[in-house]
């Protein structure tokens, strides 16, 4: 009963701050003006064919190790959850191993509390993770990335109710007016992540999934570069001539 009144309580709180706030998704440091790639964090991703120095590349928590692979020496712009820079679980030891002593250039930390930014610079000096420019994104922001993109809406009262970071950065390369998004290293049936071999499971499966389905039935440019994925979930898969 108690927990039922509490979900109940966090609801309205969360609606009526969301309606009161009208927050803006968080923007990029730039206009997108060719194709962005997301590189998710499943044991397997691929090189998108014909990248080049104009792609832009966004990286979600540890999955910065796989562009370094491709040649890359820093992604554009990562995304990383709040947890993953003072978390003790196993994953999120795992993400500061693969970025230490790496770069980014923006860096988007979700859930961070924003009037703490001195320690979030604290947390990420100590793994030594640098870059160029650092952004907090609020529960609010980000759930007006899925608001207004893709017209859904969502209170994140749960894993179930929220879709994953990766197509969080789907959102926002969208949002920001991406011509093409090219994922890879992103496949909700999948489970794992390249960067460990815990064999999490996936969270957000369900949301991911409706939210593919969605984009591609209202024709959005998203492709991926894992065939699988492609003959899985219907992403066209991308071959360098999409462009």
């Amino acid at each position: 009963m108690g927990s039922w009144i509490s979900d109940a309580r966090k609801r309205i709180y969360r609606n009526l701050k969301y309606r009161i706030m009208r927050p803006d998704p968080p923007a990029a440091p730039f206009r997108f003006n060719s194709p962005v790639v997301v590189v998710g964090s499943a044991p397997v991703s691929n090189r998108p064919a014909g990248l080049d120095e104009s792609f832009r590349i966004i990286t979600v928590n540890g999955s910065q190790s796989v562009i370094a692979k491709w040649g890359v020496d820093a992604p554009d712009i990562t995304m990383m959850m709040f947890n993953q820079v003072e978390g003790t679980t196993a994953n999120a030891i795992e993400v500061r191993r693969v970025l230490k002593g790496q770069r980014t250039g923006t860096l988007y930390v979700f859930l961070w509390r924003k009037d703490d930014r001195a320690r979030l610079e604290e947390g990420l000096r100590a793994f030594d993770y640098k870059y160029d420019r650092l952004e907090i994104v609020d529960r609010y922001e980000r759930m007006a990335l899925l608001d207004r993109v893709a017209d859904l809406r969502s209170l994140e009262m749960d894993a179930d109710s929220k879709c994953s970071n990766g197509m969080n950065a789907v959102l926002f390369a969208l949002y920001n007016g991406a011509p093409a998004v090219i994922v890879t290293g992103i496949n909700p049936n999948s489970s794992g992540h390249v960067y460990n071999s815990t064999g999490l499971t996936r969270l957000h499966v369900q949301m991911d999934k409706v939210l593919v389905s969605k984009l591609i039935s209202e024709g959005r440019p998203i492709f991926t570069a894992d065939p699988p994925v492609s003959e899985e979930l219907g992403i066209p898969l991308w071959s360098g001539k999409n462009r």
